[in-house]
């Protein structure tokens, strides 16, 4: 028995932890092996499992289609059930997205190293991928509530530059009940940054599916149109009831997140614990000891991070800076952007976001096993096949064709039937409800550009963030800065805003599309011709 066992271990390690290089292009996109997944399946039937498995492509997409689509849904509802207490108010619901724009330099830092670090599993066991894991999470948790203090401590401030006039004063309170957002938002895109880096999409899901269905309920029963008793609905009751919500999911998924990968640890100490210790010694996953956080594992994040952080702070400080010059136009045409925004984030954003989750972790996955392959050290890999080129990034390819195929349709839709009746639903009147269309038929087709430059964008962001950095600062200071400038020392009102507005935010769009394709036609080129020098391999 026990020559039977080193004989499995044996044949396990040769197939799973030798994988030549060309291995990376015929494997489908899905994960190249699930050796410590933690699933209860033999390591090697991992190709042979159905295509809605969450380790496959098409299983993690579907996945993280439910974990986008959900909270997405919410918001669009929200805006209807603060449209019946007061639709003046609309526009104050905004300043949770706001706030979330902030929030989120904070939340595509350490938590967008997750791809290229925790979901690198051929040259990491999975107590370290683990550990990296809860010290993202303790790290970005601490980050998240001194975030939610100085938001509640500023909250005069931040309406002077996001509220306009007209409904600054009755939205004091909401910001300082929205402030604590930062947290939950904090702790929630850690735990499903590291996940979905861990091949477990569904827990994203269960933060989802708890948050929308706490926040229909409470919504339902408090301040929509069928709320029960005589209950006076404010929009204050609207922000505590996403506030409790969104705490509530953030920290059950937390939990599960905490419990599962204890479980899965637990596990795969277990499965190894029997093995023969020569063999043992050559496997690349081993039995460490404990899962810990650790100022070693942070250093490891933060290399990458830092990257990914300063990208989201110049892009992000841009966005705000535009966004302040909408607001001070006035409630008409803030109240336009604010719809406008809403089905941009809505229905334009879901699709486009749970692709490239999906094309995030999955090239992340072949990127550290074709590294592995090559020497986890190696700085200077020679030249590199096309066709192992193509492995790598093919996740992110079909996530192209896919967006295009959704985008495309959707996109004309809206420009012809959508934008202008979703304002009126909305009770807004006739002004702002042709503003609004007048918008998105102006921009649509720029999204469609969006949609393609995010996916061929994870493949910079999974493999080298450095070069991630350099395509967003080349897009952001060589068009977005001067756009953003004139519309400063313009003398805009509402009659002529759009024109610049439209220039800046779609044109970006396109611009971004161009400088992407470039930048990875260079990441290619140096690959093909063996002039890549890639980043040193830090081991946690």
């Amino acid at each position: 028995m026990k020559k039977f066992a080193a004989f499995m271990l044996r044949k396990f390690h040769r197939r799973y932890t030798m994988l030549p290089e060309v291995d990376v292009s015929t494997t489908e996109p899905q994960s190249p092996s699930d050796a410590n997944s933690g699933d209860h399946h033999h390591a090697g039937s991992s190709r042979h499992r159905i295509w809605f498995h969450r380790n496959r492509y098409a299983g993690a997409l579907l996945f993280n289609l439910g974990a986008f689509f959900l909270p997405a849904l919410y918001s669009t509802l929200s805006k209807l059930w603060v449209a019946e207490i007061d639709s003046s108010l609309v526009v104050t619901t905004d300043v949770y997205t706001y706030i979330g724009v902030v929030v989120e330099v904070l939340n595509e830092g350490l938590p967008r190293a997750s791809w290229v670090i925790i979901a690198d599993r051929d040259s990491r066991s999975l107590t370290q991928r683990l550990g990296l894991s809860y010290t993202l999470i303790a790290f970005q948790s601490v980050l998240g509530l001194v975030m939610s203090i100085a938001f509640m401590a500023g909250a005069a401030t931040f309406a002077q530059g996001f509220v306009p006039v007209e409904v600054r004063a009755a939205s004091l309170t909401y910001i300082r009940i929205s402030a604590f957002s930062a947290l939950s938002s904090a702790v929630e895109t850690a735990v499903a940054a590291a996940t979905r880096a861990l091949d477990k999409p569904d827990i994203p899901l269960v933060i989802s599916m708890t948050k929308f269905a706490v926040n229909i309920i409470l919504d339902m029963l408090i301040i929509s149109r069928f709320h029960v008793g005589n209950i006076q609905p404010t929009i204050n009751m609207q922000a505590g009831i996403q506030l409790a919500c969104n705490m509530t999911a953030a920290f059950v998924g937390l939990a599960y997140f905490l419990w599962a990968t204890n479980l899965q640890h637990r596990n795969h100490q277990l499965e190894l614990s029997g093995a023969d210790a020569i063999e043992v010694s050559q496997l690349r996953f081993e039995a460490d000891s404990r899962i810990r956080l650790s100022f070693r594992a942070l250093a490891v994040l933060l290399r990458p991070g830092l990257l990914t952080l300063a990208e989201s702070a110049i892009r992000n400080a841009l966005y705000l800076w535009l966004v302040s010059t909408i607001v001070a136009l006035g409630s008409t045409y803030a109240s336009a952007w604010t719809i406008f925004t809403t089905i941009r984030w809505g229905l334009v954003m879901v699709p486009v976001q749970s692709l490239e989750a999906t094309s995030l972790a999955f090239v992340g996955h072949h990127w550290g096993s074709w590294r592995r392959s090559i020497g986890k050290t190696t700085r200077r890999p020679g030249r590199v096949s096309l066709r192992t080129i193509m492995g790598i990034t093919r996740p992110a390819l079909i996530s192209l064709a896919i967006s295009l195929i959704v985008e495309v349709p959707l996109a004309i839709f809206l420009s012809i039937w959508g934008a202008r009746s979703f304002a009126k639903y909305l009770g807004q009147p006739d002004e702002v409800a042709d503003i609004t269309a007048y918008m998105w038929r102006t921009i649509d087709w720029c999204y469609i550009f969006y949609a393609a430059s995010t996916q061929l964008a994870t493949v910079l962001l999974a493999t080298r963030p450095k070069w991630y950095l350099y395509q967003s600062l080349a897009s952001n200071l060589l068009y977005v800065l001067p756009w953003a400038i004139a519309c400063q020392v313009k003398n805009l009102d509402v009659n002529n805003a759009w024109t610049y507005h439209r220039l800046v935010f779609g044109g970006s769009l396109v611009f971004s599309f161009v400088d992407i394709v470039i930048v990875d036609g260079l990441w290619v080129w140096t690959l093909i011709t063996g002039k890549a020098r890639l980043e040193a391999f830090r081991e946690n």
